[in-house]
């Protein structure tokens, strides 16, 4: 098992990386399929996820603009409303009451003479410090990049610059603040200056906007999300620079069990991920208003090309914070998908979903400090049966597919193995079907390395980067006890391991459902110390 479970390429991949394009576009991915011709929509298409945000349909990629406000979590994301390919940017647009079950709602932001609505943020602007509310409520602000496809297309350096727009009915109507957009134009041959992610910084009392530069970010400021100056810069000698830097996010958080606050740069980069294509690394430091300052304790993990990743897997992306969110939480989503790909995997309705939304906390481990991220506790409502195994020794192969009694393909699992002295085997779990193909996730122990194998899970051949290696990410925690939580839909698999400390995600598109499931154990003997089984209802109707 530890000679064939993972290449060596895919070890060196990420012992390079260490796991310890705007978004909204992607120039190197053009479009290579016709669209298709109109159909009705059912939700249940095949390969459609069954309680992932999809849209309802056509193309789909980063999510955008993401706040919570009165006692609804918005969701844009990138559209193109008339292909299932990649084309001229849109703002779609959803809403959620519990993170859970989604409404669609009309296009938000259409392109407009100033170019296509590439990535950005949204924020409610609580003091009218725009001075866009009404009748004494606060607006919500949207600030995004204009990608002007003519200019670019016809040689500019300049054809990206950023604009606004605002809404007065709690997000269901918009309004761009055409007198003044853009309110940051391209500052002079800068060719990818883009997806602005905004945050009300109390101590220095104005909006502070995080931007994607090239391969490095810059931090903006303004006091009215109108008239904006540069701060500085950062990450030019930092992190991966393996591709563009996208989607950027800025935010504190309480380090936990203390009341210590670090700030949190979150840096999405196409390409660079270790497991290849698209990734997300990220920085722990301090942010004074002007300037983010790594804490020395993380700098040597992002100096001379490495990077710390939020995701070991190859399909997650562009993933960036909600604003506003109540109770102080840190809720986090991203695009399940990869530029390798994404224009090519075979759905035909619809393209592309997004991650499961996660709550992510900031803890301080022996290597320093580090992202965890867990899924939200309002999944929990999708649970209806639950199946139980008791504390048994695991050497062998599991088949738990008889006393099921449902179908895994809608699941969620949660696993605990003891791992004894001196195991270098590997265990996991595998789905599979009646035409052999079969999905497997998880731990080598000999390599310590998670691990997601897609390689004959089902279609691939749209893509030579889609099913070319076993993916990869590295076991930090030191306990004995190893925790699995997965969660299983009809075309993607995630993994929070050691309650979230390494999380890997990927999709991979069986030619018919996974209808079986089993543990499985090569190398030596484990203890299954937990198992639960949980079925998943779906959120469409």
């Amino acid at each position: 098992m530890k000679n064939t479970r993972i290449t060596k390429h895919a070890i060196l991949l990420v012992g390079l990386g260490i796991l310890l394009n705007g978004c909204g576009g992607n120039e190197t991915s053009e479009p290579t399929t016709t669209p298709e011709a109109p159909q009705a929509m059912s939700y249940h298409e095949k390969h459609r996820p069954q309680f992932h945000y999809s849209p309802k349909e056509k193309w789909a990629n980063d999510p955008n603009g993401m706040v919570y406000f009165d006692g609804e979590y918005h969701l844009f994301y990138q559209h193109y409303p008339d292909s299932s390919v990649w084309g001229p940017m849109h703002w779609g647009h959803a809403v959620s009451k519990d993170l859970v079950h989604w409404e669609n709602l009309p296009i938000a932001l259409y392109p407009d003479s100033l170019g296509y609505i590439f990535s950005g943020s949204a924020v409610v602007d609580w003091k009218n410090t725009s001075e866009f509310g009404q009748n004494g409520q606060p607006p919500l602000v949207a600030m995004y990049t204009y990608h002007d496809e003519v200019a670019a297309k016809a040689g500019s350096d300049s054809f990206q610059s950023q604009g606004i727009a605002f809404s007065n009915d709690r997000g269901r109507t918009w309004t761009k603040y055409t007198e003044g957009n853009p309110v940051m134009p391209n500052p002079g041959k800068v060719r990818d200056i883009r997806d602005p992610k905004l945050i009300w910084h109390e101590a220095s009392k104005q909006w502070v906007a995080a931007l994607a530069v090239g391969d490095f970010a810059e931090f903006w400021a303004s006091p009215d999300l109108k008239k904006w100056r540069k701060l500085s810069e950062f990450g030019k000698a930092l992190g991966n620079h393996g591709g563009v830097w996208e989607c950027p996010d800025l935010f504190p958080m309480t380090v936990d069990g203390t009341g210590e606050t670090k700030w949190v740069l979150i840096i999405n980069i196409n390409p660079g991920q270790p497991n290849g294509g698209s990734g997300t690394q990220y920085f722990v430091g301090n942010f004074d208003g002007e300037t983010f300052t790594p804490d020395p304790s993380f700098l040597p993990f992002v100096q001379g090309g490495k990077a710390v990743w939020l995701d070991g897997g190859k399909d997650n992306y562009a993933g960036v914070t909600w604003s506003d969110a109540p109770a102080g939480r840190r809720l986090f989503i991203g695009w399940m998908s990869n530029w390798q790909y994404a224009n090519l995997v075979p759905t035909q309705a619809w393209r592309n979903a997004m991650t499961l939304p996660r709550s992510l906390s900031l803890k301080k481990t022996a290597v320093g400090y580090r992202l965890f991220s867990e899924p939200v506790q309002e999944l929990q409502t999708l649970r209806t049966k639950v199946f139980e195994v008791s504390k048994t020794k695991l050497a062998a192969d599991l088949d738990l597919t008889s006393e099921l009694g449902f179908a895994p393909t809608l699941s969620e699992m949660e696993l605990e193995f003891e791992l004894p002295q001196g195991f270098a085997g590997s265990f996991g779990v595998e789905l599979s079907n009646a035409k052999g193909e079969q999905y497997q996730v998880g731990y080598d122990a000999d390599a310590n390395l998670f691990f997601s194998d897609r390689t004959k899970a089902g279609e691939s051949g749209f893509s030579a980067d889609f099913a070319k290696q076993i993916s990869t990410a590295p076991r930090f925690s030191k306990e004995k006890t190893l925790k699995m939580h997965l969660f299983f839909d009809v075309s993607s698999a995630e993994l929070f391991a050691d309650r979230g400390e390494t999380a890997m995600t990927e999709i991979f598109f069986p030619s018919s459902n996974f209808t079986q499931l089993k543990l499985f154990s090569e190398g030596g003997q484990t203890t299954l110390s937990t198992c639960k089984v949980y079925q998943l209802k779906g959120i469409w109707k």
